[in-house]
């Protein structure tokens, strides 16, 4: 027997929750991408590394967020423990992988689309592995066309989030590109739903019960969470993170020298030093007068 498939059991709650978790995931993440572009100065291992993790966090919450949505009428469903957090592993290694290409090799556009494949792969890995631990009472198929697309959507998605991040810098550019993977990640999961059809297993010996998804996934979502939120106060208190620009460090004086009597500035000191002087420019010789100022003046004696 078909089942009837759900995943909008709570309306637009879950759904809305599931794109702010993934948009706040991938704002973080991407963020620590630029610090590092920014920059040389900064430990990048941590700093990638606090990337991966936010990105990985991000969408495995937003995934079973979604998940609490979701249900079968004919039969209850419970989850996997273990291979539930093995998603959650899964997404933070692989997101991880194509954050440190960007971050030691560059953004060329070859590094961007090489890593926004891996880190769109990396969605699609934790999606149908979250969706591996699901159980119940019938046989879970999918659609391959439908499954296809929304592999090709999270890596487009990953790749066009990555590019706007490290190509145009800014505060709102990355919150922009955040947005992008947000919709990446939510894009891809309701599209893989999409796919979802279940065939229920006849009721022979009884019931088949299971555990309520928010029974598990809700304490589960709790570590990724905080984890999330003290990741942005890192953000928040890092000044090169929320300026973006790199100018925080800099004095006027170190960036811009006036050439005397031209008017042209020079954006560093040095090129100031190789300009060939004109006659006019030339250093000028002025004799020194005493002051005017009558209370200057020296008084004189009566002439012998």
């Amino acid at each position: 027997m078909e089942g009837t498939v759900d995943g909008f059991r709570y309306g637009l709650v879950t759904p809305v929750a599931a794109f702010v978790m993934a948009c706040l995931g991938g704002a973080l993440g991407l963020r620590c991408i630029v610090r590092t572009l920014l920059s040389g100065e900064s430990w990048k291992p941590g700093w990638l590394a606090l990337g991966a993790a936010s990105i990985g966090c991000g969408i495995w919450t937003m995934h079973f967020i979604a998940m609490i949505g979701f249900q079968v009428v004919e039969t209850r469903i419970r989850y996997d423990v273990g291979l539930t957090v093995l998603s959650l592993a899964v997404a933070i290694v692989v997101v991880g992988i194509g954050v440190f290409i960007v971050g030691y090799r560059g953004a060329s556009t070859l590094n961007l689309s090489f890593a926004g494949a891996i880190t769109g792969l990396g969605v699609a890995a934790m999606h149908y592995l979250g969706m591996a631990a699901l159980h119940l009472n019938g046989t879970i198929h999918y659609d391959p066309v439908v499954v296809a697309l929304s592999v090709v959507i999270a890596v487009v998605a990953a790749t066009a989030a990555l590019w706007a991040a490290v190509t145009i810098r800014g505060f709102l550019t990355s919150l922009g590109a955040s947005l992008i993977m947000g919709v990446a990640v939510t894009g891809m999961h309701y599209t893989g739903m999409s796919a979802v059809s279940v065939h229920v297993h006849g009721r022979t010996g009884g019931s088949w019960a299971g555990d309520s998804p928010s029974s598990l996934l809700l304490p589960m979502l709790v570590g990724p969470a905080i984890f999330l939120l003290l990741a942005g106060v890192v953000v928040m208190f890092d000044p090169l993170l929320v300026l973006g620009d790199g100018d925080w460090n800099r004095s006027p004086a170190s960036t811009l020298v006036a050439a005397p009597r031209s008017g042209s500035l020079f954006e560093h000191p040095e090129d100031q030093e190789n300009q060939p002087l004109r006659e006019e420019e030339a250093p000028r010789v002025v004799q020194a007068r005493a002051p005017q100022d009558p209370q200057w003046a020296v008084p004189r004696g009566p002439r012998r």
